[in-house]
């Protein structure tokens, strides 16, 4: 079954590899079974139950989150963007896209709002599946420890006042009409101007999405005495003005000094356990004698985590002076 898993994440992979390089002929059930050496019907069939969605219905669906971030994003006619992303016409185009997402593409154009886009499907998480680290390896970079002033800006999100920790946050969020992971993350990737945004103009989801924990009496002790909230959202502008979806909140997160805790990219599949524990311990350990502060936990401030192997995994604390 791992091995399915596996091998349903390099679909995954492929699926949007040919539509970014505009590979029709790759981006056909036909095509994927082929280069496995399985039928039609067993690939499809191993695909929905790893997945829950049709391969089909999983390429419209991801043809249409790259069409999407195009209208968005670029001056090109709905006709081309239309054809580069498979479709005979621009009337099937548009069939399309309002099947989809409830609007035409002319009229999402004129005036984009947060929609649910289908994201790119991660199958196959060693952490998820309860597997675990395959081998530390030694990092190529220890924690660095630094205060930094971010300015005043937005915070869009859902918060859960019963969860503990990033799995936990969505296994809760699941059971909450409208808030389950597959539903925020594909609004929030649909958001324009995301500050933590990678700047890809891809469908990908995650970029510029981070947990957040917010100092709240009425949350769970946090793993250092602070009573928490845990939140997952994008930060925005200040400026921002956007729609706001329904079964979200929008805050505003005032200019604040914060201490980081940032260790550089590593092996998600060797490292990820060993990265968490070292950034855990420095954070444990770190005395603040003769920095003239010390952690604030003042209800209201706000605490982020940022996760991406490539780039670092970072906690962002508030802190005050002393």
């Amino acid at each position: 079954m791992y091995e399915w898993h596996k091998q349903t994440q390099k679909i995954v992979d492929d699926i949007d590899r040919c539509i970014k390089n505009r590979d029709d002929d790759g981006l056909t059930l036909k095509a994927i079974a082929r280069e496995r050496g399985y039928s039609e019907f067993h690939m499809s069939r191993v695909f929905r139950e790893m997945t829950g969605v049709t391969l089909r219905d999983y390429m419209r669906g991801r043809r249409l989150a790259f069409a999407l971030i195009d209208l968005r994003d670029t001056e090109k006619s709905i006709l081309d963007i239309a054809v580069d992303y498979g479709f005979s016409s621009h009337e099937a185009f548009c069939r399309s896209f309002k099947a989809a997402y409830g609007i035409p593409p002319s009229t999402y154009r004129a005036k984009p709002k947060p929609l649910v886009l289908r994201t790119r499907i991660n199958t196959f998480d060693r952490y998820f599946l309860g597997l675990g680290e395959i081998g530390m390896v030694k990092s190529t970079e220890e924690v660095k420890i630094y205060f930094v002033k971010i300015p005043a800006h937005k915070f869009l999100h859902i918060k859960n006042y019963e969860s503990n920790g990033y799995w936990d946050f969505w296994q809760k969020q699941k059971d909450i009409s409208g808030q389950n992971c597959d539903t925020i993350c594909g609004l929030l990737d649909s958001i324009k101007g995301k500050l933590d945004d990678e700047g890809s103009s891809e469908a990908n989801s995650g970029s510029g999405q981070i947990m957040a924990y917010i100092h709240d009496p009425k949350g769970k002790p946090f793993c250092y005495g602070v009573p928490r909230t845990e939140c997952y959202g994008v930060r925005l502008s200040s400026d921002y003005n956007g729609e706001v979806p329904q079964q979200m909140l929008l805050i505003d997160i005032p200019e604040a000094e914060y201490v980081v805790f940032e260790h550089g990219p590593f092996d998600y599949e060797q490292e990820n356990r060993s990265v968490e524990k070292k950034v855990d311990e420095a954070i444990a350990d770190f005395d603040f004698a003769d920095t003239g502060y010390c952690f604030d936990s003042t209800p209201g401030r706000i605490a982020y985590f940022f996760h991406n192997p490539e780039r670092f995994w970072k906690y962002v604390r508030p802190v005050k002076r002393k």
